[in-house]
């Protein structure tokens, strides 16, 4: 299994990288921008599935540490460079980035018109996560089982919530992004999803498409700006708790983890009939509430259903894959 405990460097330490090991942070951070993109998928799965989920924190919670911020406000530029972890977050934070100017139209056309094959390629994807970071558990007691259960719970009532009539106001922006990125940050938990709950998914996304494509409106840059600087201020607050987490309680904290992993399966579950729709950046209709069925001869073909099994297996395998190639690098 991935172990993030046995990772150099966990603590948030910087350690020496060659290049190489620099471009795997990057595809690293590519792999959690495409999971974030989509609501219902979590950046935070892929950081622990990845191994580098307890380095992220605690190097983000570095920037709001004490000695930190002390050495940013006398202007020691050299003592607050060697107290912080920035080449392990900027290769991450560069992949993200990646992912988010490059793949966001390619994801929102999967969502649009292939939801049951991206769907099934997550589902399984998560579901073989949660076995492997379940064994991250050092030992399961009766409290432990229960913030399991409690967590599972919680993740699947929210992902069934109504999404909300909300402002385009700045400060909404600003809260809508501190919150979304505290959730791209917990497995199990989307921050596009939580976008999505507060109203603000498309806005967003086609803020993001607008500066892709060259259009660099006021109102565009306007809300990146807004979402960006709530999204700073969110994580940094968020990885100094989860930071403290870790080492106070790790067994709970992780038990939880894999329990919001468990409940976000109802969100990604691929056969879904469409309730309530809103429009998208292209004025296209975008489901935003959905019943999950189960998948039938009548909806879809033998090929089809046999298809989306398939990519489910194949999302499953490719966590199993990394699981493995992690324990052999680990070992050897």
């Amino acid at each position: 299994m991935v172990k993030t405990k046995a990772e150099p460097a966990a603590d948030g330490s910087r350690k020496a990288r060659t290049p190489q090991q620099y471009l795997g942070l990057v595809l690293r951070g590519m792999a959690m921008g495409a999971s974030d993109i989509v609501p219902g998928v979590s950046g935070g799965t892929m950081a622990f599935i990845l191994g580098i989920y307890e380095e992220l924190i605690n190097s983000i919670k570095k920037v709001g540490d004490r000695d930190f911020l002390k050495a940013v406000t006398s202007f020691n530029i050299r003592q607050a460079e060697r107290l912080l972890n920035w080449p392990f977050l900027v290769a991450v934070a560069t992949g993200i980035g990646i992912s988010i100017l490059t793949l966001s139209r390619g994801l929102e056309y999967l969502l649009l018109n292939q939801p049951v094959y991206l769907w099934s390629f997550f589902f399984g994807l998560v579901l073989a996560s949660v076995v492997l970071v379940a064994r991250r558990v050092e030992e399961w007691t009766p409290l432990v089982i229960g913030m399991l259960a409690l967590a599972a719970l919680g993740a699947f009532i929210l992902v069934g919530l109504v999404p909300a009539q909300t402002p385009n106001a700045a400060w909404f922006l600003f809260l809508s992004g501190a919150l979304a990125i505290c959730a791209m940050v917990l497995p199990g938990v989307s921050g596009a999803f939580v976008l999505v709950l507060l109203g603000k998914y498309q806005f967003v996304l086609g803020a993001v498409n607008q500066l892709t494509d060259g259009n660099f409106s006021g109102d565009a840059l306007t809300t990146i700006v807004s979402v960006g600087a709530g999204a700073a201020v969110g994580i940094v607050t968020f990885a100094q708790l989860f930071s403290w987490l870790f080492k106070r309680y790790h067994n709970m904290t992780v038990a939880i983890l894999t329990g919001l992993m468990i409940g976000s399966l109802r969100k990604i579950w691929p056969w879904k009939v469409t309730l309530e729709t809103m429009l998208d950046s292209h004025g296209e209709p975008f489901p935003v509430v959905q019943q999950n069925v189960l998948p039938a001869l009548t909806d879809y073909s033998a090929g089809q259903i046999g298809l989306a099994i398939g990519l489910m297996a194949a999302g499953a395998l490719a966590v199993l894959l990394l699981d493995y190639l992690a324990n052999r690098k680990e070992n050897s």
